[in-house]
Parts: structure tokens; C-alpha cells; sequence
């Protein structure tokens, strides 16, 4: 029998091997990147009065900020700093999901994209830094 990939199946084959071979900085950004998305999804399920996707989307961007949360390495300050936003941000999410506010959501994915765009912006950095002026993401 003979086993062929379907584009989804390519897809998260790419996925999977992005991640595996992906920076510690690439890796965080990756994690930025699902929340956003998360987030997005979760504000269009909540238009759509579609409360049990959105109550998804929005646990899954949580547990994100949780896994952030818990790769910080506190000794230091701005470990504390970010555990500060991360936590600031974990509350806006799970506000609006238990109040359902497209308001409240649009906070966090104001803040979520905000952070995705510095720590892009620091991978982009560092990767210009180690590999010299022409490499970019």
C-alpha cells in the first residue's frame, strides 16, 4: 500500500519540521503568532455567536501566555517585566472570554500583536547581528 500526503498533511509536516529546527527566538515568535491568531479567531466565533469556538480559540491563546509565562526566567528583570505583561494579557483574554466582549478581545489582540511585533523585530535584529546585514525573516 502506498501512503501519499495530502497538502494539509504537507503542511504540518512543514510545520512540525519549522519547529524543530526553529530558534529559541523563532520558537517564542512562533508562539506570538498563535496567539494572535487565536485571538482573531476567537473575536470573529464571538461575532458569530458561536460561543463554543470561541471559548476554544480563546483557551488555546491562554495556554499560550501560560507556556510564555512559564519559560521566563524570573532572576532576572526583564523576566519579571514580561511576567508582568504576560500576565496583564492572560487576564484581558480570559476576561473576554467569560464576558464574550469584542471590546476586551480587542485589547488583548492590540497587545498580543504588540508584543509579536517587538520580538519579531529583536529576532530580525539578532539574526541580521549573527549572520550579517542581509539575512532577514
Amino acid at each position: 500500500m502506498v501512503a501519499y500526503s495530502t497538502p494539509g498533511n504537507q503542511y504540518n509536516q512543514y510545520k512540525q519540521q519549522s519547529a524543530m529546527t526553529a530558534s529559541p527566538g523563532e520558537l517564542t515568535l512562533m508562539l506570538y503568532d498563535g496567539c494572535v491568531k487565536n485571538l482573531k479567531l476567537a473575536r470573529t466565533y464571538i461575532e458569530d455567536k458561536d460561543l463554543a469556538k470561541s471559548n476554544e480559540a480563546s483557551q488555546k491563546a491562554q495556554a499560550i501566555i501560560a507556556e510564555l509565562m512559564r519559560t521566563l526566567d524570573t532572576r532576572y528583570e526583564v523576566g519579571k517585566q514580561l511576567l508582568a505583561l504576560y500576565d496583564f494579557l492572560l487576564d484581558l483574554i480570559v476576561r473576554s472570554n467569560v464576558q464574550k466582549s469584542t471590546k476586551l478581545i480587542d485589547q488583548a489582540l492590540e497587545f498580543a500583536t504588540g508584543l509579536r511585533d517587538t520580538w519579531q523585530q529583536a529576532v530580525r535584529i539578532n539574526r541580521q547581528h549573527v549572520f550579517g546585514k542581509g539575512s532577514s525573516i
